[in-house]
């Protein structure tokens, strides 16, 4: 490195004039410090209750290289819940999240890296411990892409992405609530491909070709347009689906979901203390080869809506709630898929509570949810004979993130 003329220093602290630059020029500049990015600009995106570590560790490469950041978030967790499906456990204890971010964001060649273990508790499903989960969704590296910023409006992303569809990330930590909805259930979160973005004036466009639920099969595209009104409110549209067919039916890649089309219409509010998200989800799945074969012989749909809530007392002291509503089509005696908890045709709701608190790096948080369902099919719901059709859950989470 000092053969290349490259300046390397850990910093902890930005400086006071530390500011978001844009893409970096492809020329290098006349001074030898790379700027510094703002903490809120860099991966992985932080929800209204949580936030990052306002100074993180970074080494300054140079100008043509800018400054490799290194964060992260290492939390616990404890569940308790009612009704648990058959081979659930009714209480657990387990790590949440154990996991490093690597990455460089002002440069024209950029990249994230992201390495660990990782739980996602979710609404209406079993609970998996992180260490059986890691190996069935994307193992220890989860996320890992390359960014091109060729220019201000426009960049390229290539590798491990996080999707375009939903609103809510994976991780615990990145989110107003502990446990992700009965809504992302039906989204991909983590897929293989490109991705295009531009931004003109108050529009943000990108398009992405990648593998949908990371079935290694290249035939999903995606897109996204969000329209920035003003200040406090913005409205997203994005879509996608397959135009392939997808045969693999594992959990990490559902046959059903896998073979879909998914819209969302996202509107975002934030005023003051508040900060409020509603959206509406509509997926569908056709009656296609690929579903047939495996004795899905009638399409299926869903339509939900949900709304995702934030109250800041203070610094410290965060309020975050999350209502959900999802519906479905077809039946199970005319051989249509499961897409939500209670069997084809079944009915969904949720309510979400989670008080945070943080201090500094450390935050501790919990949180009281209930999932109803209605119109269930037999041996669909929940408990350990599949026809109960509630369930009530507590959640704990405590960590620190650096």
């Amino acid at each position: 490195m000092a053969a290349l003329g490259i300046g390397a220093a850990w910093a902890a602290d930005p400086p006071a004039d530390a500011r978001v630059d844009g893409a970096a020029s492809s020329q290098p500049a006349q001074d030898s410090a790379s700027p510094v990015v703002s903490p809120a600009s860099l991966f992985p995106e932080m929800g209204p209750t949580l936030s990052a570590n306002p100074s993180p560790a970074n080494l300054d490469l140079g100008s043509w290289f800018g400054r490799l950041y290194v964060t992260g978030a290492v939390s616990g967790l404890g569940l308790w819940q009612s009704n648990p499906f058959p081979d659930d456990n009714r209480a657990y204890a387990d790590i949440a999240n154990g996991m490093v971010f690597l990455q460089t964001a002002s440069a024209p060649v950029q990249f994230v890296v992201q390495a660990g273990i990782y739980s996602i508790p979710t609404l209406g499903e079993p609970y998996t411990r992180a260490a059986d989960l890691n190996g069935s969704l994307w193992g220890p590296v989860p996320q890992a892409y390359v960014k091109l910023v060729p220019t201000d409006s426009f960049s390229v992303q290539i590798g491990r992405l996080p999707s375009l569809l939903g609103v809510e990330p994976d991780f615990t930590f990145q989110n107003v609530n502990i446990a992700r909805g009965l809504l992302w259930n039906q989204e991909n979160s983590i897929n293989q491909g490109i991705q295009l973005n531009y931004t003109t004036g108050p529009l943000d466009l990108s398009v992405s070709l990648n593998d949908g639920f990371f079935t290694g099969r290249f035939n999903w595209l995606t897109g996204a347009a969000t329209y920035t009104i003003d200040d406090n409110n913005a409205i997203t549209f994005s879509a996608g689906g397959s135009f392939g067919s997808n045969r693999e039916d594992s959990f990490r890649s559902p046959l059903a979901q896998s073979n879909s089309t998914i819209y969302n219409l996202i509107y975002e509010y934030t005023s003051g203390p508040w900060t409020v998200t509603p959206y509406v989800q509509y997926t569908h799945v056709p009656n296609d080869s690929a579903l047939r074969a495996a004795d899905f012989t009638q399409a299926a749909s869903t339509i939900g809506v949900a709304a995702i809530a934030s109250y800041s007392f203070n610094e410290n002291w965060k309020l975050g709630a999350r209502g959900e509503y999802i519906s479905s089509s077809g039946s199970f005696d005319e051989g249509a898929p499961e897409l939500v908890t209670g069997g084809p045709g079944a009915k969904n709701w949720s309510i979400t509570v989670t008080p945070s608190f943080q201090y500094d790096k450390f935050f501790a948080r919990g949180e009281v949810s209930y999932v109803g369902l209605d119109k269930t099919t037999p041996g669909f719901a929940f408990g350990s004979s599949g026809n109960d059709t509630s369930q009530v859950r507590v959640l704990f989470e405590a960590g620190v993130i650096f």
